[in-house]
């Protein structure tokens, strides 16, 4: 990819929020966004878009469960 190039690979509606796995230069990262526009996430590196998935879909897990 080229400079400021984001390729997507998910986005997926989970429990009323949306996830996004996305890819920047060789690696892979997730946000969560919400109705309300608000954007979640870590900044660490994952590299496959499936650990990205996973991580993301475990964050959101965490999440509903407080």
């Amino acid at each position: 990819m080229t400079d400021n190039q984001v390729k997507i690979h998910l986005l997926i509606g989970i429990e009323g929020v949306t996830l996004l796995v996305f890819a920047t230069d060789d690696c892979w990262q997730f946000r969560v966004l919400t109705v309300g526009g608000a954007v979640f996430g870590q900044r660490k590196i994952y590299f496959t878009p499936h650990t990205a998935e996973k991580a993301g879909r475990e964050w959101i897990d965490q999440d509903c469960e407080k």
